[in-house]
């Protein structure tokens, strides 16, 4: 490392079954659940999210022996839901935040990370539902959020992150400071996706600046920014757009990472940056070139 390259010594790196092309549980245009684990230490990973639930084994025993052996740790589970849509859907997104929960526990892991719901469907670009929430369904959001995050304290240990995401309703600037306005800074924090922020056109580094606080992880990501821009005058679901290549691999995109880095070493808090290149689907030799190179960039940046 040379005296012009800073250390990051707060930020711990990782991966997830993401930059593998893992979306679903089950697929059979993704990577093996094995080779996963195989491919991200050999790429020098340490931490893993655990994807989707049921991509990886779900018996805590099983799934130990299988990170171990690889000297890997998991640093994350994720869950989906539709909070907004008020107090009815509880029962139905606690069986399952329960599951999930309980395995990321077992896994030692400190951290949930909460995905809303998407308005349009990524395949078909059908409305789902308004892209706009209502004042109320706004109100069902935060408390929803808030009572999850006391529940999965209480119940599991664990912090909930919640992940600003395209195509859903806490996306661009004026809906995250919304959301974190609306919502108590003690239960509540951010998993930062660089790549989805920008996506939405928000600033990383301003967000950082600006809410500092609440950013409680990080997922590492790029967009493209020439596909972007195609994406954004068309209209294009995200799913589409990821096929299309708007994710691409660092430093090839924005925003740039060694600022957001920078900025999120600055808070002086430990955090996970995970990397997660959305690449769904893609061929199977194609991740593992990408996640080396990648790593070999973050540790540039000091990471």
């Amino acid at each position: 490392m040379t005296s012009a390259t800073p250390s990051l010594d707060r930020i711990r790196v990782g991966s997830a079954p993401d930059s593998w092309g893992v979306w679903f549980p089950d697929d059979p245009e993704q990577v093996p659940w094995r080779r996963f684990l195989d491919e991200v230490a050999q790429a020098g990973y340490e931490w893993i999210e655990l994807g989707p639930y049921g991509y990886l084994p779900t018996d805590p025993a099983r799934l130990t022996d299988e990170v171990q052996s690889r000297g890997l740790k998991v640093s994350a589970g994720t869950v989906f839901t539709s909070l907004h849509r008020g107090p009815e859907v509880w029962d139905a997104t606690w069986e399952h935040v329960g599951q999930v929960a309980a395995l990321t526990r077992a896994m030692g892991a400190d951290n949930l990370v909460v995905i809303p719901s998407f308005w349009r469907d990524d395949k078909t670009a059908e409305e789902i539902e308004p892209r706009e929430l209502t004042a109320e369904q706004w109100h069902h959001l935060a408390s929803g959020t808030e009572r999850l995050a006391r529940e999965v304290r209480e119940q599991y240990g664990l912090e909930i992150m919640v992940h600003p995401h395209a195509d859903t309703h806490i996306d661009t600037e004026e809906h995250v400071e919304r959301f974190l306005d609306a919502t108590d800074s003690g239960l509540v924090n951010l998993c930062l996706d660089t790549g989805h922020y920008a996506y939405c056109g928000g600033n990383s580094v301003k967000l950082i600046e600006t809410y500092g606080e609440r950013i409680g992880y990080l997922h590492l990501k790029q967009v493209d920014p020439a596909i972007l821009s195609d994406v954004v005058e068309k209209g294009t679901p995200f799913g589409p757009a990821v096929r299309q290549g708007v994710m691409c691999e660092p430093p090839l995109g924005v925003p740039a990472m060694e600022p957001v880095l920078t900025a999120a070493q600055g808070l002086g808090v430990d955090l996970f940056a995970i990397v997660e290149q959305d690449m769904y689907p893609c061929p199977p030799d194609q991740p593992l070139p990408i996640a080396q190179r990648t790593r070999r960039f973050l540790r540039g940046c000091g990471a």
